[in-house]
């Protein structure tokens, strides 16, 4: 009877260490009283004159300008440029309130996003960088969020060095198209400290296409 006891008594301290833990996690790791949502995140394929936001990039990694400069129909420019990525983000409070009630953030859930990072990767699990997709990075933009408005963000999304190395600058010869999905994540805080972040996904298709 002792020994069961004994054996109940460190169940019950074992479970309330347990439960302790788990809560001390979900309080650090949800300690800002807003989410940061993202509304919608799209590409703008990079060239010489900028096309229209799209929910799927088409990503030309060589493009053969003609106009401007030294360039012309009979000496063309083989140029490389960079992918714009767009985004719109809100922030809800965590709080819904009371039934018939709606709670509207204050200044102090204001929130300024900061910092981006962006990855690639690819649905059949070939996700090495620097030979499977292009290196993953880290870049800034920064946008504050008031109340129950939105905010548009741009950023970069591909960069010029992505296509000078492997795995893209192959496609500017073999006709091929790579497909991968692009993760960003957005980084900031609200006004008092609290730490937030969200991510969108982008599907991006990489090759060398016709140009306009």
């Amino acid at each position: 009877m002792k020994a069961m006891r004994i054996v109940s008594r460190a169940l019950t301290a074992a479970a309330l260490i347990a439960a302790t833990t788990s809560c001390g996690n979900v309080v650090r790791s949800s300690r800002a009283p807003v989410i940061l949502v993202v509304d919608s995140l799209a590409g703008i394929r990079g060239a010489a004159t900028l096309g229209q936001a799209t929910s799927n990039l088409v990503s030309d990694v060589i493009t053969i300008v003609t106009t401007g400069g030294t360039c012309t129909t009979t000496t063309p420019c083989p140029t490389v440029f960079g992918d714009t990525g767009q985004v719109v983000l809100h922030i809800v409070l965590k709080d819904i309130g009371l039934p018939g009630t709606t709670p509207a953030p204050s200044t102090n859930n204001e929130v300024t996003v900061n910092r981006i990072h962006v990855s690639y990767r690819r649905t059949d699990g070939r996700n090495q960088e620097g030979v499977d997709v292009p290196y993953g990075f880290d870049t800034a933009s920064t946008a504050t969020i008031t109340g129950t408005g939105t905010v548009t963000m741009g950023f970069p999304l591909v960069r010029v060095q992505a296509k000078q190395e492997a795995p893209l600058i192959a496609l500017r010869t073999n006709g091929q198209v790579l497909s991968m999905i692009g993760d960003v994540t957005f980084f900031g805080q609200d006004v008092v400290g609290n730490a937030v972040s969200a991510t969108g996904s982008i599907n991006i298709d990489f090759g060398n296409f016709g140009d306009q």
